[in-house]
């Protein structure tokens, strides 16, 4: 069970280290934003990710967003010296699980990250069907549905329209996309994003003719699954 730990000062993120690797976690450290986005693309599974506000590249906010945008779905618990209620309710509304005011007590966090594990676990099985409107993907079986009618996907496929249900209504870029299903695969090119929504598109075009588009293009900012009344009343959407 791996946790990645973001955190720019040396002492507390040595402490944090041992503290969780004594309790027989694999840590993996990361100093700034951009290690951090790197680490979690790398990882894989995370059991949880403790992220520190302020870094030397970036906002930890920013780092957030940009993790959950992924589809990274590991617990995230921000830790600050801010402990204003509007600064804490920042923190959860950028997608974090759990708010850690420095200073802290490691028993503390450590509780925290359990937390945190229980409930993904619970989550996790009641989770296998992601709901979006009339529409069911279930992601065992990798079956799409709507009313009567059913359509199988590729495993990839699945994975990706997955991503975009779990961001029903809002855009997810491109990168971000490919980061999340492609990265660390030899070979690939962001223009494979594209390939596989025009997979996506065809055959949820062909199995559910009725609905029109229900992938969209929003300009300059990505791909985003929508209800249909919203497309109609959306000027920035395109096919």
């Amino acid at each position: 069970m791996t946790i990645l730990i973001v955190e720019d000062d040396c002492d507390i993120g040595a402490l944090l280290q041992r503290g969780f690797g004594g309790e027989g976690y694999q840590v993996k450290l990361a100093q700034d934003g951009e290690c951090a986005l790197r680490l979690a693309r790398e990882a894989g599974d995370l059991r949880a990710i403790i992220l520190d506000i302020m870094l030397p590249d970036t906002s930890g906010l920013d780092v957030c967003r940009a993790l959950r945008n992924a589809g990274q779905d590991a617990p995230i618990i921000m830790l600050s010296a801010r402990s204003s209620v509007a600064e804490r309710t920042e923190g959860l509304l950028a997608g974090a699980d759990d708010y850690v005011v420095k200073p802290f007590a490691f028993e503390e966090l450590l509780a925290r990250v359990r937390v945190q594990e229980q409930r993904r676990h619970a989550h996790q099985e009641n989770s296998a069907r992601l709901v979006v409107g009339e529409f069911q993907l279930d992601l065992e079986s990798r079956l799409l549905e709507r009313g009567s009618k059913r359509l199988r996907l590729t495993e990839r496929e699945a994975d990706l329209l997955a991503l975009l249900m779990r961001n029903a209504d809002r855009p997810v870029a491109r990168a971000d996309i490919f980061s999340a299903l492609w990265a660390g695969q030899g070979g690939a090119s962001l223009n494979v994003v594209d390939v596989y929504i025009g997979y996506l598109r065809h055959k949820i075009g062909e199995t559910f003719p009725s609905v029109g588009r229900i992938i969209v293009t929003v300009r300059s900012r990505g791909f985003m699954f929508v209800n249909v009344d919203l497309k109609k009343s959306t000027p920035n959407l395109t096919d």
